[in-house]
């Protein structure tokens, strides 16, 4: 019997356990349900998510959009959206809101048949909607820096903040701020928070 037929997806957000998920199975089960976002963490916790809120969508796509026009530019690397997901080193399958990384890593880590690459991109946005908890949401991000991930911001239009995650540093917290600048990796990039706060 499949998650579908029990009408799981009745019961969105949920999470259900499933350890030792390989890349095939964890595809077969998002195949399930596709309308929706699955990520699975290094404990072989499987996180069904459905579709977000038009708000929420509008914020990612501007940040992400603003994210791929000057990874254009710049030209070093590439800027992915919500659907690209990466293999974690510590074994987690995440799905960032936007992300960057150089095109030389993913040209070394690209394997025949596996979907995702197996490293961590060097910067992640991740936007929380209505819906979502903040404290999962800071964990992911302190799973990104666990996994290499070099920059991380965590935007919450409800308090209207903006988390900076920095390697080895706790999250710096700016109140309302008008643009977020990039550093290391992405520095020169730099995001306008009208629409994406607004």
């Amino acid at each position: 019997m499949t998650l579908a037929a029990l009408e799981f997806d009745k019961h969105l957000p949920a999470s259900l356990t499933a350890p030792g998920l390989s890349e095939r199975a964890f595809l077969e089960l998002c195949e399930q349900f596709p309308d929706c976002t699955l990520e699975y963490t290094a404990d072989g916790e499987v996180i069904v998510m459905p579709p977000t809120d038009p708000e929420t969508s509008k914020r990612v796509l501007e940040a992400g959009a603003q994210l791929r026009n000057w990874a254009c530019s710049d030209g070093r690397g590439w800027a992915v959206g919500s659907d690209g997901g990466f293999f974690l080193p510590g074994g987690a399958r995440r799905s960032p809101d936007a992300a960057w990384f150089a095109s030389d890593r993913w040209a070394a880590a690209r394997q025949p048949g596996t979907r995702f690459p197996s490293f961590a991109p060097e910067f992640v946005i991740e936007v929380r909607s209505p819906g979502q908890r903040a404290r999962p949401l800071r964990e992911k991000m302190d799973e990104y820096m666990e996994n290499g991930v070099e920059l991380g911001w965590l935007i919450d239009p409800m308090e209207r903040t903006v988390a900076i995650y920095r390697q080895g540093q706790p999250p710096e917290i700016l109140l309302n701020p008008p643009t977020v600048a990039g550093e290391g990796s992405v520095a020169g990039f730099v995001l306008d928070m009208t629409d994406v706060l607004g």
